[in-house]
């Protein structure tokens, strides 16, 4: 168990620092400080801390900024271990630069900037970490950072437009949910006993109003529960057990509507980052692996573990995108070309580019017509309670004139 200290100690230089710090014990602190090349001067112990600060998660931004800043000052020739200090100094206090403190204590402690990075797996993935090492190894980690901060971003405006889809309606669901409860739950019983004194005979669309608010009143804890314990049991299930989770996500495939989005999202970023590990040295068969972990979706993810080894036993890898009978005809055929043409990368960006802009196409097509049905599935409920109150009202005001 570490303990997080404040310290405040004097570099080489003569500048007084102060920072924060996770070390074992008061030696163990001041061999790391020595190590960064400061001497201790005080010190100042935050407290044990049963979890490390790096089990924490960062926003996606920034670590998009992070890989953007670190591909400028690579570029610029900067070593890794100083464009962390210029980075960390230039931060305020926060996860960030408790994150970047803690690089620089591991490339001090003797590590490479990729070995540093997988100590944060929470912060930084497999892709991320492979790629750092791959450029590493081939002199081109600025060209690597670069591609990879151009990637996230892409990435992070795919999950903004996406999640667009999502917003929208969830909040006119809620308001109807609520007020059609209200509605039903409160309003109506106050006027079935009026309804009820007006005699004659009770229509069935008021009858079915009737029936459905008491329901409501007596049940709605099963009415609103019901699908919550749903979800989580069969999410616990599925995360137990892969064939539950791999019939669970081929449903998903299947959804009128949303499934071919999950579909073209996931073949989007799937295209894009295998078209990035591709082209940053990494063989077909170490990008497909990688690309597993990529894919949210448990059939897409089996489909690449078979490609993988049918790739690795001699076959094509058009042939064996094919042979998945998951993949459109339109992967298949840029595969080809790729294959044939001797730029892999090149196919795999315009697959990326293509469905990219179909997932933006279909959300921006599934938003403009979610706000017509969703004012019509409201103005129907809202018709069917007040001619189902109204009703018997006006027939009662009608038969006293008779």
């Amino acid at each position: 168990m570490t303990t997080l200290y404040r310290y405040k100690a004097i570099d080489a230089a003569g500048k007084i620092r102060n920072d924060s710090i996770e070390a074992d014990n008061l030696l163990d602190l001041e061999q790391r400080l020595s190590g960064m090349g400061m001497d201790l001067i005080n010190y100042k112990e935050k407290g044990a801390s049963l979890f490390k600060f790096k089990s924490k998660t960062i926003p996606r931004r920034e670590l998009i900024n992070f890989t953007f800043q670190m591909q400028q000052l690579t570029k610029s020739g900067v070593s890794i271990l100083d464009g962390l200090g210029d980075l960390k100094d230039s931060l305020p206090n926060g996860r960030m630069r408790e994150v970047l403190s803690g690089l620089i204590d591991e490339i001090h402690g003797g590590k490479t900037f990729s070995g540093a990075l997988a100590e944060f797996p929470d912060i930084f993935d497999t892709v991320y970490i492979t790629l750092v090492k791959v450029g590493e190894e081939t002199g081109r980690i600025s060209e690597v950072m670069h591609d990879m901060a151009e990637t996230l971003k892409w990435h992070d405006e795919l999950i903004a437009h996406t999640q667009k889809i999502m917003i929208y309606p969830a909040i006119v669901t809620v308001v109807i949910t609520a007020v059609v409860s209200y509605l039903m739950i409160f309003l109506v019983p106050e006027l079935i006993p009026f309804i009820e004194e007006l005699g004659g005979v009770i229509p069935i669309h008021t009858r079915a109003l009737i029936a459905t608010s008491w329901f409501l009143g007596n049940y709605w804890y099963l009415v609103f529960g019901t699908p919550i314990a749903l979800y989580f049991i069969i999410s616990s299930i599925a995360n137990r057990k892969p064939e539950v989770r791999l019939f669970v996500d081929d449903i998903k495939l299947k959804l009128y509507i949303f499934g071919p989005i999950i579909l073209k999202t996931n073949l989007a970023r799937f295209s894009n980052y295998f078209a990035m590990m591709y082209s940053s040295g990494l063989t077909v068969l170490d990008s497909l692996k990688i690309s597993e972990l990529l894919m949210g979706n448990a059939v897409l993810t089996k489909s690449i573990i078979d490609i993988r080894s049918k790739i690795a036993d001699g076959g094509l890898i058009s042939e064996s995108f094919a042979s998945s009978n998951v993949y459109p005809p339109l992967v298949i055929r840029m595969l080809k070309v790729g294959e044939n043409t001797g730029a892999l990368d090149e196919a795999l960006l315009n697959i990326s580019y293509f469905y990219n802009r179909e997932v933006k196409e279909s959300v921006d097509k599934m938003e403009a017509a979610m706000t017509p049905v969703l004012t019509i599935i409201m103005g129907g409920i809202m018709m069917w309670i007040m001619s189902a109150v109204l009703g018997p009202i006006y027939d009662s005001l009608t038969t006293i004139q008779l």
